[in-house]
């Protein structure tokens, strides 16, 4: 009995330090390299709370989380995935934990955990929309299917955080699929938008895609003499001038 205690009282130490930001970088390299060699499922969900706390060594920061990554990605996906999913679903900020999800699994299983994430994240307000932003980001550099991609990013084309709404604009951009046009014509005219920053982004992938703007062509005209001063319609498209 006394061997089991002391054993989970060491396993306590190591996590501790792993997360303490204010450790010396060495004890954290250590604590981190003994859950390596542990290496069982609750070593290795400790090990990813590596990614949830920021040193004050930037560069020294930077080093453990990479090689928080590398190690993760090295174990593979029967031994990094299940920890690694237990982290992402109540953890703040995901950046580091996508890496190695894209680099440890397959397309249909990084959307499961994905779409297991963002039943958690519908849009609308939250405090702190980190952990979406950091999807939708990650979204747009991901080498997948650009209209699963678009399906999980366009529902927070109309969130209520403004830098929501406009990284999903981004991430479109850099993965287009027609099946977009609609919803972003509706977020670019709704009443209640005032950002003309997101509203111009729109309005520059609608062009540039040369996406029709349908039924909303009444509204679209409507903005063009004032935020959307630097386009014009030619039918149903916007062009850029």
């Amino acid at each position: 009995m006394f061997g089991l205690f002391s054993k989970e009282k060491s396993f306590n130490k190591l996590a501790e330090r792993v997360t303490n930001p204010l450790a010396q970088s060495l004890d954290r390299w250590g604590a981190m390299e003994k859950l390596r060699d542990k290496g069982d499922e609750e070593a290795i969900y400790a090990l990813c709370k590596r990614f949830s706390i920021t040193a004050d060594k930037t560069i020294e920061d930077q080093q453990e989380k990479d090689w928080t990554v590398a190690t993760l990605v090295a174990l593979g996906q029967d031994r990094a995935l299940p920890p690694l999913r237990r982290y992402m679903k109540n953890a703040k900020q995901l950046g580091y934990a996508l890496k190695v999800l894209g680099q440890i699994t397959t397309e249909d299983t990084i959307f499961e955990v994905i779409d297991e994430i963002l039943a958690d994240e519908e849009p609308g307000y939250v405090r702190d929309p980190k952990r979406r932003i950091d999807i939708i980001e990650w979204l747009g550099q991901c080498d997948a299917n650009p209209k699963e991609i678009v399906a999980r990013v366009l529902p927070y084309v109309e969130d209520f955080d403004e830098n929501v709404r406009f990284k999903s604009i981004e991430t479109i951009t850099y993965k287009p699929d027609p099946s977009a046009a609609e919803t972003i014509c509706r977020a670019m005219v709704r009443s209640e938008e005032e950002s003309k920053r997101f509203q111009v982004r729109c309005a520059e992938l609608l062009a540039e895609k040369a996406w029709p703007v349908g039924s909303h062509k009444a509204e679209v005209q409507a903005l063009l003499p004032t935020i959307l001063d630097k386009f014009s319609l030619e039918g149903d498209t916007l062009k850029a001038h």
